[in-house]
Protein backbone atom coordinates (compact mmCIF):
# COMPACT_ATOMS: atom_id res chain seq x y z
CA UNK A 1 0.00 0.00 0.00
CA UNK A 2 2.88 2.29 0.56
CA UNK A 3 4.08 1.59 -2.83
CA UNK A 4 0.43 2.64 -4.26
CA UNK A 5 -0.02 5.59 -2.45
CA UNK A 6 3.34 7.27 -3.56
CA UNK A 7 2.22 6.19 -6.98
CA UNK A 8 -0.94 7.36 -6.54
CA UNK A 9 -0.01 11.07 -5.42
CA UNK A 10 2.31 11.25 -8.35
CA UNK A 11 -0.14 10.22 -10.59
CA UNK A 12 -2.35 12.50 -9.52
CA UNK A 13 -0.56 15.91 -8.83
CA UNK A 14 0.71 15.22 -12.69
CA UNK A 15 -2.62 15.23 -13.50
CA UNK A 16 -4.06 18.28 -11.73
CA UNK A 17 -0.83 19.95 -13.98
CA UNK A 18 -2.36 19.25 -16.61
CA UNK A 19 -3.68 22.04 -18.30
CA UNK A 20 -6.31 19.76 -20.16
CA UNK A 21 -7.39 18.02 -16.97
CA UNK A 22 -7.50 21.42 -15.32
CA UNK A 23 -10.20 22.40 -18.27
CA UNK A 24 -12.34 19.46 -18.29
CA UNK A 25 -12.41 19.66 -14.60
CA UNK A 26 -13.90 23.09 -14.57
CA UNK A 27 -16.36 23.70 -17.54
CA UNK A 28 -17.56 19.40 -16.84
CA UNK A 29 -18.28 20.15 -13.52
CA UNK A 30 -18.14 23.25 -12.04
CA UNK A 31 -19.97 25.51 -15.30
CA UNK A 32 -22.24 22.46 -15.94
CA UNK A 33 -25.15 22.57 -13.42
CA UNK A 34 -25.40 26.72 -14.10
CA UNK A 35 -25.61 26.04 -17.75
CA UNK A 36 -27.70 23.94 -17.79
CA UNK A 37 -30.65 24.59 -15.64
CA UNK A 38 -29.92 28.18 -17.24
CA UNK A 39 -30.66 26.79 -20.55
CA UNK A 40 -33.43 24.77 -19.69
CA UNK A 41 -35.33 27.50 -17.74
CA UNK A 42 -35.01 29.66 -20.82
CA UNK A 43 -35.95 27.17 -23.20
CA UNK A 44 -39.21 26.64 -20.76
CA UNK A 45 -39.61 30.50 -20.19
CA UNK A 46 -39.64 31.16 -23.65
CA UNK A 47 -42.39 28.02 -24.48
CA UNK A 48 -44.52 29.50 -21.59
CA UNK A 49 -44.21 33.12 -23.19
CA UNK A 50 -45.33 32.08 -26.77
CA UNK A 51 -48.55 29.86 -24.71
CA UNK A 52 -49.36 32.67 -23.21
CA UNK A 53 -49.33 35.11 -25.53
CA UNK A 54 -52.59 36.95 -26.34
CA UNK A 55 -51.39 37.54 -29.89
CA UNK A 56 -52.67 36.09 -33.79
CA UNK A 57 -51.61 36.61 -37.06
CA UNK A 58 -54.63 36.60 -39.67
CA UNK A 59 -54.39 36.57 -43.27
CA UNK A 60 -57.50 38.42 -44.34
CA UNK A 61 -59.39 39.48 -41.13
CA UNK A 62 -60.94 41.79 -43.25
CA UNK A 63 -62.95 39.18 -44.31
CA UNK A 64 -64.35 37.96 -40.81
CA UNK A 65 -65.97 41.23 -38.45
CA UNK A 66 -67.35 38.49 -36.43
CA UNK A 67 -63.91 36.58 -35.88
CA UNK A 68 -62.48 39.87 -35.06
CA UNK A 69 -65.26 41.15 -32.94
CA UNK A 70 -64.58 37.79 -31.01
CA UNK A 71 -61.08 38.22 -30.73
CA UNK A 72 -61.46 41.93 -29.27
CA UNK A 73 -63.77 40.38 -26.57
CA UNK A 74 -61.78 38.13 -25.46
CA UNK A 75 -58.85 40.51 -25.35
CA UNK A 76 -56.69 38.70 -28.06
CA UNK A 77 -54.97 41.13 -30.37
CA UNK A 78 -55.07 39.87 -34.05
CA UNK A 79 -52.19 41.41 -36.36
CA UNK A 80 -51.75 40.99 -39.90
CA UNK A 81 -49.71 38.08 -41.28
CA UNK A 82 -46.58 38.75 -43.20
CA UNK A 83 -46.98 38.60 -46.97
CA UNK A 84 -44.86 35.77 -47.27
CA UNK A 85 -45.39 34.12 -43.78
CA UNK A 86 -45.02 30.33 -45.52
CA UNK A 87 -41.33 31.10 -46.70
CA UNK A 88 -41.10 32.69 -43.32
CA UNK A 89 -42.28 29.22 -41.49
CA UNK A 90 -40.69 27.32 -43.59
CA UNK A 91 -37.18 29.10 -42.48
CA UNK A 92 -37.62 29.26 -39.28
CA UNK A 93 -38.18 33.02 -39.18
CA UNK A 94 -41.89 32.62 -38.20
CA UNK A 95 -42.45 31.77 -34.91
CA UNK A 96 -46.20 32.30 -35.02
CA UNK A 97 -49.00 30.19 -36.80
CA UNK A 98 -50.97 32.03 -39.24
CA UNK A 99 -54.98 31.75 -39.26
CA UNK A 100 -56.07 32.28 -42.93
CA UNK A 101 -59.50 33.84 -43.69
CA UNK A 102 -61.54 33.32 -46.80
CA UNK A 103 -62.84 36.52 -48.80
CA UNK A 104 -66.61 34.56 -48.44
CA UNK A 105 -66.02 33.53 -44.87
CA UNK A 106 -69.22 35.80 -43.33
CA UNK A 107 -71.78 35.22 -46.33
CA UNK A 108 -71.33 31.67 -45.73
CA UNK A 109 -71.83 31.88 -41.99
CA UNK A 110 -74.82 33.67 -42.53
CA UNK A 111 -76.43 31.28 -44.71
CA UNK A 112 -75.49 28.56 -42.05
CA UNK A 113 -72.97 27.18 -44.10
CA UNK A 114 -69.25 26.15 -42.36
CA UNK A 115 -66.84 28.13 -43.71
CA UNK A 116 -63.12 26.85 -43.80
CA UNK A 117 -60.93 28.36 -41.55
CA UNK A 118 -57.02 27.45 -42.43
CA UNK A 119 -54.26 27.47 -39.46
CA UNK A 120 -50.60 27.18 -41.15
CA UNK A 121 -47.80 25.97 -39.24
CA UNK A 122 -45.28 24.00 -39.85
CA UNK A 123 -43.94 20.95 -37.73
CA UNK A 124 -40.47 21.48 -38.49
CA UNK A 125 -41.02 24.38 -36.61
CA UNK A 126 -42.23 23.28 -33.05
CA UNK A 127 -42.30 27.45 -32.24
CA UNK A 128 -44.50 27.73 -35.03
CA UNK A 129 -46.56 24.24 -33.82
CA UNK A 130 -47.39 25.53 -30.08
CA UNK A 131 -48.53 28.86 -31.79
CA UNK A 132 -51.08 26.42 -33.54
CA UNK A 133 -52.42 25.41 -30.07
CA UNK A 134 -53.19 28.78 -28.90
CA UNK A 135 -55.11 29.67 -32.86
CA UNK A 136 -56.90 26.47 -32.42
CA UNK A 137 -58.57 27.28 -28.79
CA UNK A 138 -59.31 30.72 -29.94
CA UNK A 139 -61.27 29.05 -33.34
CA UNK A 140 -62.77 26.35 -30.61
CA UNK A 141 -64.32 28.71 -28.55
CA UNK A 142 -65.64 31.12 -31.50
CA UNK A 143 -67.31 28.24 -32.84
CA UNK A 144 -68.83 27.25 -29.61
CA UNK A 145 -70.19 30.79 -29.18
CA UNK A 146 -71.68 30.30 -32.79
CA UNK A 147 -73.21 27.36 -31.94
CA UNK A 148 -75.06 28.42 -29.13
CA UNK A 149 -76.48 31.28 -30.96
CA UNK A 150 -77.78 28.94 -33.10
CA UNK A 151 -79.23 27.09 -30.50
CA UNK A 152 -80.81 29.81 -28.58
CA UNK A 153 -82.09 31.50 -31.34
CA UNK A 154 -84.03 28.24 -32.52
CA UNK A 155 -85.10 27.27 -28.47
CA UNK A 156 -82.84 24.52 -28.26
CA UNK A 157 -80.97 24.24 -24.63
CA UNK A 158 -77.33 24.49 -24.74
CA UNK A 159 -76.88 21.87 -22.60
CA UNK A 160 -78.20 19.33 -25.16
CA UNK A 161 -74.66 19.09 -27.01
CA UNK A 162 -73.17 17.43 -23.77
CA UNK A 163 -74.75 14.64 -22.79
CA UNK A 164 -72.06 13.79 -20.22
CA UNK A 165 -69.42 15.34 -18.40
CA UNK A 166 -65.95 14.75 -18.31
CA UNK A 167 -63.18 15.45 -15.78
CA UNK A 168 -59.92 14.82 -15.92
CA UNK A 169 -57.53 13.33 -13.23
CA UNK A 170 -53.54 13.71 -13.75
CA UNK A 171 -51.65 11.24 -10.99
CA UNK A 172 -48.46 12.41 -12.03
CA UNK A 173 -46.92 14.35 -9.05
CA UNK A 174 -45.57 17.58 -9.81
CA UNK A 175 -41.67 16.30 -9.14
CA UNK A 176 -42.60 13.57 -11.85
CA UNK A 177 -43.71 16.25 -14.28
CA UNK A 178 -40.39 18.44 -13.86
CA UNK A 179 -38.47 15.05 -14.55
CA UNK A 180 -39.79 15.24 -18.34
CA UNK A 181 -38.30 18.53 -18.37
CA UNK A 182 -35.00 17.58 -16.49
CA UNK A 183 -34.38 13.99 -17.02
CA UNK A 184 -31.09 15.27 -19.24
CA UNK A 185 -29.65 16.51 -16.09
CA UNK A 186 -28.12 12.69 -15.29
CA UNK A 187 -27.28 12.84 -18.36
CA UNK A 188 -24.93 15.48 -18.31
CA UNK A 189 -23.95 14.82 -15.06
CA UNK A 190 -22.50 11.07 -16.14
CA UNK A 191 -21.17 12.45 -19.52
CA UNK A 192 -19.19 14.97 -17.48
CA UNK A 193 -17.73 12.30 -15.31
CA UNK A 194 -16.59 10.52 -18.45
CA UNK A 195 -14.74 13.42 -20.56
CA UNK A 196 -13.81 14.14 -17.21
CA UNK A 197 -11.72 11.43 -16.31
CA UNK A 198 -10.85 10.36 -20.27
CA UNK A 199 -7.76 12.91 -20.22
CA UNK A 200 -6.17 11.57 -17.18
CA UNK A 201 -6.86 7.81 -17.90
CA UNK A 202 -5.16 8.31 -21.12
CA UNK A 203 -2.42 10.13 -19.76
CA UNK A 204 -1.28 7.80 -17.24
CA UNK A 205 -1.26 5.05 -19.49
CA UNK A 206 -0.59 5.19 -22.98
CA UNK A 207 1.00 8.76 -22.60
CA UNK A 208 3.45 7.85 -20.00
CA UNK A 209 4.41 5.14 -22.56
CA UNK A 210 4.73 7.48 -25.47
CA UNK A 211 6.58 9.99 -23.38
CA UNK A 212 8.94 6.91 -22.42
CA UNK A 213 8.67 7.57 -18.62
CA UNK A 214 6.14 4.09 -18.23
CA UNK A 215 9.24 1.65 -18.61
CA UNK A 216 11.62 3.35 -15.67
CA UNK A 217 8.60 3.06 -13.61
CA UNK A 218 8.26 -0.51 -14.17
CA UNK A 219 12.00 -1.27 -12.62
CA UNK A 220 11.21 0.29 -9.55
CA UNK A 221 11.08 -2.59 -6.61
CA UNK A 222 7.28 -1.86 -6.28
CA UNK A 223 5.05 -4.29 -7.26
CA UNK A 224 2.85 -4.48 -10.53
CA UNK A 225 -0.18 -4.60 -8.79
CA UNK A 226 0.69 -1.19 -6.52
CA UNK A 227 1.38 0.48 -9.53
CA UNK A 228 -1.61 0.11 -11.24
CA UNK A 229 -4.00 0.44 -8.30
CA UNK A 230 -2.10 4.17 -7.78
CA UNK A 231 -2.76 4.94 -11.07
CA UNK A 232 -6.15 3.66 -10.86
CA UNK A 233 -6.52 5.90 -7.89
CA UNK A 234 -5.30 8.58 -9.72
CA UNK A 235 -7.97 8.78 -12.45
CA UNK A 236 -10.69 7.83 -10.36
CA UNK A 237 -10.22 10.73 -7.77
CA UNK A 238 -10.38 13.10 -10.90
CA UNK A 239 -13.38 11.55 -12.12
CA UNK A 240 -14.78 11.62 -8.63
CA UNK A 241 -14.18 15.13 -7.82
CA UNK A 242 -15.28 15.93 -11.09
CA UNK A 243 -18.93 13.71 -10.05
CA UNK A 244 -19.00 15.96 -6.49
CA UNK A 245 -18.65 19.12 -7.86
CA UNK A 246 -20.90 18.42 -10.79
CA UNK A 247 -23.55 17.20 -8.48
CA UNK A 248 -23.09 20.53 -6.19
CA UNK A 249 -22.77 22.71 -8.92
CA UNK A 250 -26.98 22.17 -9.07
CA UNK A 251 -27.77 23.05 -5.46
CA UNK A 252 -26.75 27.17 -6.06
CA UNK A 253 -27.67 27.04 -9.64
CA UNK A 254 -31.42 26.89 -8.41
CA UNK A 255 -31.10 30.12 -8.19
CA UNK A 256 -30.41 31.04 -11.79
CA UNK A 257 -33.73 29.59 -13.38
CA UNK A 258 -35.71 32.14 -15.67
CA UNK A 259 -38.82 29.81 -15.35
CA UNK A 260 -40.98 30.31 -12.31
CA UNK A 261 -42.90 26.91 -12.96
CA UNK A 262 -39.42 24.75 -13.71
CA UNK A 263 -38.41 26.48 -10.39
CA UNK A 264 -40.98 25.59 -8.43
CA UNK A 265 -41.22 22.06 -9.67
CA UNK A 266 -37.44 21.34 -9.87
CA UNK A 267 -36.45 20.21 -6.24
CA UNK A 268 -32.35 18.97 -5.80
CA UNK A 269 -31.26 19.71 -2.89
CA UNK A 270 -28.82 17.57 -0.38
CA UNK A 271 -30.31 14.21 -0.05
CA UNK A 272 -30.83 14.34 -4.28
CA UNK A 273 -27.01 15.17 -4.46
CA UNK A 274 -26.26 12.38 -2.04
CA UNK A 275 -27.93 9.65 -4.04
CA UNK A 276 -26.45 11.26 -7.07
CA UNK A 277 -23.00 10.41 -5.58
CA UNK A 278 -23.99 7.25 -4.03
CA UNK A 279 -24.54 6.02 -7.76
CA UNK A 280 -21.70 8.09 -9.35
CA UNK A 281 -18.62 7.78 -7.20
CA UNK A 282 -18.44 3.69 -8.28
CA UNK A 283 -19.01 4.41 -12.05
CA UNK A 284 -16.46 7.16 -11.89
CA UNK A 285 -14.32 4.43 -10.53
CA UNK A 286 -15.05 1.66 -12.91
CA UNK A 287 -14.80 3.81 -16.24
CA UNK A 288 -11.48 5.20 -15.18
CA UNK A 289 -10.39 1.33 -15.01
CA UNK A 290 -12.51 0.52 -18.07
CA UNK A 291 -10.65 3.06 -20.20
CA UNK A 292 -6.94 2.67 -18.43
CA UNK A 293 -7.49 -0.80 -19.53
CA UNK A 294 -8.03 -0.07 -23.33
CA UNK A 295 -5.14 2.70 -22.81
CA UNK A 296 -2.99 0.50 -21.86
CA UNK A 297 -2.89 -1.91 -25.18
CA UNK A 298 -1.97 1.58 -27.17
CA UNK A 299 1.59 2.77 -28.02
CA UNK A 300 0.59 6.55 -28.08
CA UNK A 301 -1.80 9.42 -26.79
CA UNK A 302 -4.08 9.88 -29.82
CA UNK A 303 -4.29 5.95 -30.25
CA UNK A 304 -5.38 5.29 -27.19
CA UNK A 305 -7.73 8.71 -27.28
CA UNK A 306 -9.28 6.43 -30.60
CA UNK A 307 -9.73 3.45 -28.82
CA UNK A 308 -12.09 4.90 -26.06
CA UNK A 309 -14.07 6.40 -28.96
CA UNK A 310 -15.77 3.21 -28.37
CA UNK A 311 -16.20 3.76 -24.75
CA UNK A 312 -17.52 6.86 -24.88
CA UNK A 313 -20.23 5.68 -27.48
CA UNK A 314 -21.47 3.20 -25.86
CA UNK A 315 -21.67 4.90 -22.65
CA UNK A 316 -23.63 7.60 -24.60
CA UNK A 317 -25.67 5.23 -26.58
CA UNK A 318 -26.71 3.60 -23.40
CA UNK A 319 -29.34 5.88 -21.55
CA UNK A 320 -31.08 5.79 -25.10
CA UNK A 321 -32.24 2.68 -24.65
CA UNK A 322 -34.27 3.55 -21.58
CA UNK A 323 -36.02 6.41 -23.71
CA UNK A 324 -37.04 4.32 -26.62
CA UNK A 325 -38.47 1.44 -24.27
CA UNK A 326 -42.44 2.10 -24.33
CA UNK A 327 -42.40 -0.43 -22.23
CA UNK A 328 -40.75 1.60 -19.04
CA UNK A 329 -38.01 0.49 -17.09
CA UNK A 330 -36.79 -3.11 -16.71
CA UNK A 331 -35.18 -4.77 -14.40
CA UNK A 332 -32.17 -5.95 -16.62
CA UNK A 333 -31.46 -2.02 -16.70
CA UNK A 334 -30.17 -1.81 -13.25
CA UNK A 335 -27.48 -4.26 -13.93
CA UNK A 336 -25.91 -2.47 -16.92
CA UNK A 337 -23.40 -0.14 -16.31
CA UNK A 338 -24.12 3.42 -17.06
CA UNK A 339 -27.76 2.30 -17.58
CA UNK A 340 -28.57 1.51 -14.36
CA UNK A 341 -27.15 4.66 -13.12
CA UNK A 342 -29.08 7.30 -15.67
CA UNK A 343 -32.48 4.79 -14.64
CA UNK A 344 -31.98 5.71 -10.23
CA UNK A 345 -31.02 9.17 -11.16
CA UNK A 346 -34.24 9.41 -13.32
CA UNK A 347 -36.12 7.75 -10.24
CA UNK A 348 -34.80 10.16 -7.35
CA UNK A 349 -35.48 13.13 -9.72
CA UNK A 350 -39.04 11.49 -9.95
CA UNK A 351 -39.22 11.71 -6.08
CA UNK A 352 -39.88 7.87 -6.48
CA UNK A 353 -37.75 5.52 -3.62
CA UNK A 354 -36.17 3.04 -4.43
CA UNK A 355 -34.55 -0.47 -2.54
CA UNK A 356 -31.54 -0.96 -1.00
CA UNK A 357 -31.27 -3.91 -3.53
CA UNK A 358 -31.33 -1.47 -6.62
CA UNK A 359 -28.62 0.46 -5.29
CA UNK A 360 -26.06 -2.49 -4.26
CA UNK A 361 -26.94 -4.59 -8.16
CA UNK A 362 -24.89 -1.91 -9.79
CA UNK A 363 -22.69 -1.21 -7.01
CA UNK A 364 -21.58 -4.36 -7.13
CA UNK A 365 -21.69 -5.27 -11.14
CA UNK A 366 -19.16 -1.67 -11.27
CA UNK A 367 -16.57 -3.25 -8.55
CA UNK A 368 -16.49 -6.72 -10.50
CA UNK A 369 -15.85 -4.50 -13.62
CA UNK A 370 -13.45 -2.42 -12.41
CA UNK A 371 -11.60 -5.45 -10.78
CA UNK A 372 -11.24 -7.37 -13.76
CA UNK A 373 -9.71 -3.89 -15.50
CA UNK A 374 -7.37 -3.56 -13.42
CA UNK A 375 -6.42 -7.39 -13.49
CA UNK A 376 -6.19 -6.88 -16.86
CA UNK A 377 -4.19 -4.19 -16.59
CA UNK A 378 -1.35 -5.61 -13.89
CA UNK A 379 -0.96 -8.47 -16.70
CA UNK A 380 0.10 -6.31 -19.23
CA UNK A 381 2.69 -4.28 -17.63
CA UNK A 382 3.69 -7.26 -15.92
CA UNK A 383 4.22 -8.62 -19.99
CA UNK A 384 5.69 -5.19 -20.51
CA UNK A 385 8.58 -5.75 -17.74
CA UNK A 386 9.71 -9.04 -18.97
CA UNK A 387 10.05 -7.82 -22.70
Amino acid sequence: MNGAWVVFVKELRDALRDRRTLLAVVLSSVVMGPLVLLALSALVASSEQRAESRELLVAGLEYAPSLRNFFERNTLVAKSAPVDYEQQMIKRQLADAVLVVPPEFEAELARGDKPVLEVVSSSANPRAGVAAQRVRRALQGFAQEQALLRLTYRGVAPALLEPVRVEERDLADPRARSAQLTGMVPFFVLMAVLYGALNAALDTTAGERERGSLEPLLMTPAARLAIVVGKWGAVAAVGMLIAVLSCLSFLPAQGLMRSETLAALFRFGPREAALFLALLLPLAATLSALMMAIAIRCKTFKEAQASNTVVILGVSLLPLLSLFNDGGEQPWHVWVPALAQITLMGRVLRGESFAVADLLVPLGVAALLAAACLAYIARRLRAAATR
